[in-house]
């Protein structure tokens, strides 16, 4: 199964400050993207450069592209059947005071993923980049216009996650 799965939101800011939060990608507590009080954070090792190893969950990467300020592109490990990759591109607007933040996951399913993909990971992961670009217009307005909610089917995936024995 062909899976392209995009979320964008124009960012009233500049480019070079919407690029510091693709820039600030797994740095613990500095980083400004990702939505890690809410999901389990996105660790690279040693840290956001190509060739780093990583993810998030269950959820396994390396670091194919960085282009600092630009894009981050993440090639998928794992888990099994996930074939592809997700990144978030930062792109200027004509204006010069917006930016264009966009998080792109393109991959194909094989095996279990043919179901896991449409039955839970889609569902979480929707949720989990609107998060994302909700910090990021937070990082560069200060607020958030339409704040992202949690379905009630994923609210109900997280409850049954969480209640998983830790591997």
């Amino acid at each position: 199964m062909a899976v392209l799965n995009v979320h964008e939101r124009i960012l009233r800011a500049d480019g070079e400050r919407v690029g510091t939060l693709v820039d600030s990608l797994a740095s613990g507590a500095d980083d400004r993207l990702w939505p890690h009080g809410s999901w389990p954070a996105m660790r690279l090792d040693p840290c956001l450069a190509v060739g780093a190893r990583g993810g998030h969950g269950p959820i396994r990467y390396t670091v194919s592209a960085y282009e600092p300020g630009v894009r981050a592109r993440f090639e998928f490990t794992g888990p099994r059947g996930f074939v592809g990759y997700h990144e978030f591109t930062v792109r200027p607007l004509e204006d010069g005071e917006r930016t264009l933040l966009r998080h792109t996951l393109a991959m194909t399913t094989h095996g279990p993923a043919r179901v896991s993909w449409p039955l839970v990971f889609r569902w979480l992961h929707d949720a989990l980049a609107e998060d994302a670009l909700d910090r990021a217009e937070l990082a560069c307005s200060g607020t958030v216009a339409r704040p992202a909610r949690w379905s009630p089917y994923v609210r109900l995936l997280r409850g049954v996650i969480t209640r998983l024995p830790r591997r």
